[in-house]
């Protein structure tokens, strides 16, 4: 026992002391950081103003007014929201901001009404670049009322993409997107829009373009056919009222909320980390025995241990090394999550968002359910069965190279949780997620993933118990093929081979 943790010591600092252990402990909270913050930031800086221009044909202009008055709203409303994050953390107390509706009142009457309550150094808000700017046509671009020449001359400048000075710019800007608007009033059809763009991507001025007009049609229709069309705006405006209840909730608790949700599919988050968790610690666990293979330190530990002495130690020790990374990974997530509440305001935006109530539903679903517990079970329990695979194959290569042949399978087996990472969390105790959860090197994964659906507990306690006796059968076989082949030089064993020492043959 003595040898065996004095090993374990050993691979532990080893592997503590290189710049992957701890590239490893920070490589998952910046991809926390980034994925929380990069999409943010590409929203609000990352895309510049899409110039555009508008052709209306219509006999008296209100098709373009129309799509001017959508896309005005839109921005209006865009221009309010990033107001209230903006006043959040420049009031002098914790003032409520969620009797004040952004769609109520414009963010200019909004700073007047609370500029008693803001800092002394808040300064003044500016609102930020608008998405979308119409801009007139550069005079080589003029419209002359036929389509068909206008369309011709614009694909040219198009393809070129050449820039000009709009009117009032000081500055010169490409075209983003032209859009002619086309109505026959002879006809009851809807108007059409033809949107020229290079960029088809982004879709965004397309969309609230077409919004614009079906709705328009739609209230001429109304009207044409005598209804109110105010009347049916109203009546459009209602929605039913969706009440979910799960009969596995207290009496009087039934009804689901977001934190149900999180509750649901929080669990996918936990098979990812133990994913990597898993194969990446077992990896590490390769290179160690490969390495020390190649500059033949094995054969010095081998002659003051017994080969079940260093192979017990160099599980343990690289257990240790995956704790540590694991509980780092899922600390960095609560912390990453607290601090984007803390910076973001949202307590003075609304105090009874989603957004303010994540990190209380997030620590009280890991306070009153069995997420940690079972991934630290799981992480253990896959840990010990794909470990012994890897170690009993490391044991017979000479190389790297020769080893990721078979970290090649190993890694394909384990794909098929990731694939089923979101479909089980919709139909947690189906027949896909039962099967799989009694095919031990899945295992860990799938039950993992089912956790909080409450899956029967014969399920529980069954793969559990199957899980155990797989990792003891696995290790004991790792032991008798480390046994033999630690030491052993030359060509790599074949499987048949493998099966005669396991067989003790």
């Amino acid at each position: 026992m003595r040898n065996t943790l004095l090993i374990a010591v050993r691979e532990f600092l080893d592997n503590a002391r290189t710049r992957g252990f701890w590239f490893g402990i920070l490589l998952v909270p910046l991809i926390w950081m980034v994925a929380s913050q990069v999409p943010l930031l590409l929203a609000r800086k990352g895309t510049p103003t899409r110039h555009f221009a508008l052709i209306d044909t219509s006999a008296d202009g209100r098709l373009g007014a129309v799509v001017s008055g959508r896309l005005k709203e839109v921005e209006s409303r865009r221009e309010n929201l990033r107001f209230r994050e903006w006043v959040a953390p420049r009031l002098r107390s914790d003032q409520p901001l969620s009797g004040l509706d952004p769609a109520s009142r414009p963010w200019e009457r909004l700073q007047q009404e609370l500029t008693p309550w803001m800092k002394d150094d808040a300064g003044r808000f500016t609102p930020p670049e608008p998405l979308h700017r119409r801009v007139a046509l550069s005079k080589e671009l003029e419209w002359r009322g036929d389509r068909g020449e206008f369309e011709a001359r614009l694909r040219d400048w198009m393809r070129e993409d050449r820039t000009f000075r709009p009117e009032g710019s000081d500055r010169e800007v490409s075209l983003f997107a032209v859009a002619i608007l086309e109505e026959d009033p002879a006809s009851n059809a809807p108007p059409s829009l033809r949107f020229w763009s290079v960029n088809q991507a982004d879709t965004q001025l397309r969309e609230r373009m077409g919004e614009a007009l079906s709705r328009e049609f739609r209230r001429r229709e109304y009207a044409r056919l005598g209804m109110d069309p105010v009347v049916v705006d109203q009546v459009e405006k209602g929605q039913a009222r969706v009440i979910g209840l799960d009969p596995r909730k207290a009496a009087g608790e039934e009804r689901v909320g977001a934190a149900d949700l999180l509750r649901q599919w929080a669990p996918s988050a936990f098979v990812y980390l133990l994913w990597i968790a898993v194969f990446g610690v077992s990896q590490m666990l390769l290179n160690s025995l490969i390495e020390e293979r190649s500059n033949r330190i094995l054969e010095v530990l081998m002659s003051s241990v017994t080969p079940l002495e260093l192979m017990a130690g160099k599980l343990v020790g690289v257990a240790a090394v995956g704790t540590v990374m694991a509980l780092a990974w899922i600390g960095s997530l609560v912390l990453v999550t607290f601090w984007m509440i803390h910076t973001s305001g949202a307590a003075a935006l609304a105090p009874d968002s989603m957004v303010t109530r994540l990190p209380i539903e997030l620590a009280t679903l890991l306070g009153d359910s069995w997420l940690l517990p079972a991934f630290g079970l799981y992480f253990l329990l896959g840990y010990l069965f794909y470990a012994g695979v890897i170690l009993a194959l490391g044991s017979t290569c000479n190389d790297l190279k020769e080893a990721q042949n078979f970290t090649g399978v190993i890694a394909l087996l384990m794909m098929v949780p990731l694939v089923s990472i979101t479909f089980i969390p919709k139909d947690p105790n189906g027949p896909v997620a039962t099967v799989l959860s009694w095919i031990p090197p899945y295992t860990p994964f799938v039950m993992m993933n089912r956790v909080a659906a409450h899956p029967p507990m014969l399920e529980v306690i069954g793969t559990l118990v199957l899980l155990v006796v797989s990792d003891i059968v696995v290790l004991w076989a790792c032991a008798r093929i480390f046994r033999i082949a630690v030491l052993r030089t030359g060509q790599p064993a074949s499987l048949a081979q493998l099966l005669r020492w396991v067989l003790g043959r």
